[in-house]
């Protein structure tokens, strides 16, 4: 049974606690990406044989493949594949940025480009359950930045297939490649490259400890989004709210995984005690009991606090990756929330819209990191460079600025630079 905790009569460092998963994972992961940059393919292959069960005789999905797939999937699926990526689209869209130019000082032009990485690789888990919604959330940003070349990881099953409804969403979503790969050694492939698989710029999307340790280790040799925990929601919800959707609200990702955190925030203790009431009468209804109810008592809370006010507080010291607003008029506390990966507005707006239809990307920040973190985006697969022209004339005009600069560093190769052009 979830526990309910009275703001200031408990310990901040209970409300506060997070339980940060730990996997002593680091040595087996560096023998795995080893073994991947010195094997290439074949280390792949015996991973994934070992690791997935898959005999495989190649690495990468082939067009016959998700023809198969896409054929597989009811039509009424993929009309909502295709509603979500028109969402996600519309979206996305809009945070595309544009390069731009200075020119208004004679002589003087400097200036920014925005480019799309050429080639990046998006992770998606096959775990415990298919994700095509993963995939359009990855592809669909790729594909609106302009990235030369849209790489997806993901582990096959037994039968050496990857899963119908990841295939399809690849389709529709627009990408380039498909690796039958999960865990450390899709990560090092990507990384790394293979015979049948060049490496990528930038790795993204989340995974199990073996794909988040990999991922640490591999950063450097390339980028990656971010390293991302358990799934989070935290519910804010007033005496007013349904426990029975508050409930459900909470179970939407306490499902997901037994190391999730699922957490709601009121300033009603009848609320607290029907909602609790309410998680143990529906948590016998789902498909995944076991891990949700793992999720609820292990890492579940509910905080009471004596107004909304210090709820705002609360969900911001600690910056939930899900945050749902059931309030009226949500709009009054938004300008209060500072630290969220996404916020959920209003008492009809459960956090499942934004996992796969509503448009915004699902890719978060977790355990805290939303107060120096930012969702998904078209910025994570674009780089920026900038560039400067200064004719002689415009040099002439601050030569000796840049001169003094230089000398009060010591660094009189700088200042010579700049003047030595004056001489002539």
């Amino acid at each position: 049974m979830i526990r309910i905790m009275k703001y200031g009569e408990v310990s901040n460092n209970e409300i506060f606690a997070r339980k940060i998963p730990t996997a002593n994972v680091t040595d087996k992961v560096a023998d795995i990406l080893k073994n991947v940059r010195e094997r290439g393919d074949a280390a792949v292959l015996e991973y994934t044989a070992r690791f997935d069960g898959a005999a495989l005789d190649s690495l990468l999905v082939t067009p016959d493949e998700i023809e198969e797939a896409f054929a597989a999937v009811e039509s009424g699926f993929l009309d909502v594949l295709r509603k979500a990526a028109a969402n996600i689209t519309k979206f996305h869209t809009r945070q595309v940025r544009n390069s731009f130019i200075i020119n208004d000082e004679d002589g003087i032009v400097m200036g920014q480009k925005i480019i799309p990485i050429d080639r990046v690789g998006l992770y998606v888990p096959g775990g415990t359950a298919a994700l095509p919604s993963s995939v359009l959330m990855g592809v669909i940003p790729a594909k609106i930045a302009g990235c030369r070349e849209i790489v997806i990881a993901t582990p096959p099953g037994k039968d050496g297939k990857i899963a119908p409804v990841i295939l399809a969403a690849s389709k529709v979503a627009g990408a380039d490649t498909i690796l039958k790969a999960g865990g450390a050694q899709a990560i090092a492939a990507l990384a790394f490259g293979t015979e049948s698989l060049p490496k990528v710029d930038k790795i993204m999307g989340p995974g199990n400890a073996f794909v988040n340790e990999a991922k640490r280790q591999v950063f450097g040799s390339v980028a990656i989004d971010m390293i991302a925990g358990p799934s989070e929601i935290m519910v804010i919800a007033d005496a007013k709210s349904n426990p029975v959707y508050v409930a459900a609200d909470l179970l939407s990702q306490a499902e997901h995984d037994k190391l999730a955190s699922a957490v709601l925030v009121t300033d009603s203790m009848d609320l607290a005690v029907k909602v609790r009431d309410e998680l143990e009468r529906q948590l016998p209804l789902l498909s995944r009991e076991e891990i949700a109810r793992a999720s609820i008592e292990n890492n579940g809370k509910i905080i009471v606090t004596d107004d909304l006010k210090k709820v705002i507080d609360v969900a911001n010291e600690i910056a939930p990756e899900h945050l749902e607003l059931c309030l009226d008029n949500p709009f009054d506390y938004l300008d209060g929330i500072r630290h969220a990966g996404s916020i959920f507005m209003g008492r009809n707006c459960p956090e499942a819209l934004g996992d796969y239809l509503a448009g915004p990307n699902h890719t978060l920040p977790t355990q805290g990191t939303a107060k120096f973190s930012s969702p998904l985006s078209v910025d994570d697969f674009v780089k920026k460079t900038q560039y400067t022209y200064f004719t002689g004339d415009a040099l002439r005009r601050v030569a000796g600025d840049v001169e003094a600069f230089a000398l009060k560093e010591g660094l009189t190769a700088h200042a010579r630079s700049a003047v030595i052009r004056l001489e002539e």
